[in-house]
């Protein structure tokens, strides 16, 4: 049905039409919804860019460094390492090259939503131009490998290679490392990059290990049986029926692509999507030429990240849906008393209304079917879910081969060995895509697949058994010389993810560097500094548990279950720059305080 005015405008009517589509979305089991691609769903995992049978013989050896995962936290720790003139560090990375998730994610249309400009890690130093603004997944690989063959990470990296399993020996004051290959490795410190969203997970539909067809996870996409590239051509579906599961920042890209190529697609829709413009373009070779001074990089990202925490800029540079955004949340953020008095909500959310209201008003111009247009509509805030950008999404339902398959908010029935059922009615299909994501923020030994024991035998989950206890989010009491990149929770985090790493891992370094010089033999963070830290999170959250509890349900604030579980409810409530304030005075101040140190 069309737009209906009344609600649109109706505040109250709004707010209650957000609380009865969260409320279909509920799930008591959470998290448990969801299936981990362990055991009979192993293969979920598997590498498809990688020859079959590699083998090679088990090292032991001793490094100063071990840095876990070669994404873009490996590849900015090996630089900062490099750059303190240490050489002796062993990359440890399961993949079959450098990467990370643009490793993993090459389905068709996959693409960043930030900007290439300040999205891809060291271009100032070592990139090519970007050849346009939201570059495609094989630019930013090709680009990773680039970064790692000009800093020489490729000698010094075990590829192919998944930790087993990461010791701390108090005796010799090392880490012991085995691996899946055989390998023992001793290193003094050791970095977990293994990123926040690396492992897949598939939903917990009953009979789904009975599918007899095709089935993959989107982020190992098999162009093996779709054909085609990531610009799409699938020519291997055209004559199949194909379901996808999910309406994410994943599918949304994707689906456009199979719509154009499938004999059939049904698309699975639990939560409906919010999709914006991207309005990507080419880089202009002039402008490109005239932005090369240094520190660039650093301006760009740093004006980004002010608009994300309401920094008042006297200039965007970046000008994007996500900076344009942020300036009119801020705006509203600063009205005056009487403007906020003279409004049935807040002035931030009559502008999160009218947002989200646009959206859905040009799904009814776009969608010719008016009942898939309603379907298609969301009704939460826009940061409830990721902000998504992409062209042509809601476009793809106009097709003749296209069918929603909404759940309202529900799972599928069933999955037989040849359909997929919903509300009692089966779909044939021949294939099944899973665009279910990821298990979002888990802990970097369970995204690494890994056992991690610290002092005295205990393992980090007995460690956090009553929450999760860290210092800055990155250095744990009873693990030392260990550092969590990029951990999220107890931290501070950006949507521009590799502004953040390439603060963490030049923190590690510097004080790697200093252990060095001053022949520090082990650190470890107190457990008053972990209480001390703990306290300051609480004293200065600003996480809206009440704005994540109507939320409708999603990895953002953790399934509508126990909130302070939730991404981002226990990060560091004022924000990037004066988390990296904290950073910057506890290394000139606090550092010894804070630490357990012994010495050679």
């Amino acid at each position: 049905m069309p737009a209906d005015p009344d609600l649109e405008s109706d505040p109250q009517r709004l707010h209650d039409k957000y609380l009865l589509e969260r409320d279909k979305r509920l799930r008591p089991e959470g998290k448990a919804q969801y299936i981990p691609v362990d055991d009979e769903f192993a293969d979920f995992g598997d590498d498809p860019h990688v020859e079959p049978g590699f083998q090679r013989a088990p090292i032991s050896e001793d490094v100063e460094v071990a840095l876990i995962g070669g994404g873009h936290a490996g590849l900015l720790a090996g630089h900062a390492l490099r750059d303190a003139g240490i050489d002796d560090f062993r990359i440890i990375e399961k993949a079959g090259d450098f990467g990370g998730t643009w490793y993993w994610n090459r389905y068709p249309n996959c693409r960043c939503d930030v900007e290439s400009y300040i999205y891809l890690p060291l271009v100032e130093q070592f990139g090519e131009m970007p050849t346009e603004k939201y570059v495609r997944s094989s630019e930013i690989l090709a680009h990773a490998q680039r970064v790692a063959r000009q800093l020489d990470l490729y000698p010094q990296t075990l590829f192919q290679t998944a930790v087993s399993e990461l010791i701390w020996d108090e005796e010799v004051e090392r880490w012991i490392i085995g691996t899946d290959r055989g390998d023992t490795i001793r290193a003094k410190f050791v970095t977990l990059g293994s990123g926040p969203l690396n492992r897949p997970k598939l939903p917990g539909i009953p009979g789904i290990e009975t599918f007899k067809g095709k089935a993959f996870h989107t982020s190992r996409w098999d162009y093996e049986y779709t054909l085609g590239d990531e610009t799409g051509d699938l020519a291997g579906l055209k004559d199949k029926r194909v379901a996808i599961i999910g309406t994410g920042a994943t599918a949304v890209q994707a689906i456009t692509a199979l719509g154009e190529s499938c004999g059939h697609l049904y698309v699975v829709q639990r939560t409906p999507a919010a999709v914006e413009a991207r309005n990507n373009r080419p880089t202009d070779p002039g402008w490109w030429d005239n932005m090369q001074h240094p520190g660039w990089w650093e301006r760009r990202a740093r004006n980004f990240d002010g608009f994300s925490v309401g920094e008042v800029q006297n200039k965007d540079l970046v000008a994007d849906g996500w900076t344009t955004s942020w300036a009119k949340f801020s705006e509203a953020s600063r009205a005056t008393a009487a403007e906020a008095e003279a409004s049935p909500v807040s002035i931030e959310q009559r502008v999160d209304y009218e947002k989200m209201g646009a959206i859905r008003a040009h799904i009814d111009l776009v969608v010719q079917d008016p009942d898939t247009a309603a379907a298609l509509k969301p009704y939460y805030n826009w940061f409830c879910k990721r902000p998504l950008f992409h062209d042509g999404y809601y476009e793809t339902f106009n097709r003749p081969n296209v069918t929603l398959i909404d759940t309202q908010g529900k799972s599928l029935d069933l999955i037989t060995e040849n359909s997929i059922v919903y509300d009692g009615q089966a779909y044939e299909v021949d294939c099944i895509i899973y665009a279910s994501g990821f298990e979002a923020a888990a802990p970097s030994n369970r995204s690494g697949g890994f056992t991690l024991v610290g002092k005295g035998g205990k393992t980090i989950e007995k460690h956090w058994d009553s929450g999760m206890r860290t210092l800055h989010g990155m250095f744990v009491h009873g693990f030392p010389n260990l550092g969590i990149i990029h951990g999220i929770k107890q931290a501070a985090t950006t949507w521009n993810g590799t502004y953040i790493l390439t603060k963490h891992t030049r923190h590690f370094v510097d004080l790697v560097r200093r252990c060095r010089e001053q022949n520090v033999s082990s650190f470890e963070a107190t457990a008053k500094a972990e209480d001390a830290w703990l306290a300051e999170l609480a004293d200065k959250a600003t996480a809206d548990l009440e704005f994540l509890a109507e939320c409708t349900p999603g990895y953002i604030n953790n399934e509508g279950q126990d909130l302070s579980e939730a991404i981002y409810s226990s990060t560091y409530g004022p924000g990037v720059f004066e988390y990296l304030k904290v950073l910057e005075r506890w290394r000139e101040a606090d550092l010894q305080n804070d630490l357990e140190l012994t010495y050679d």
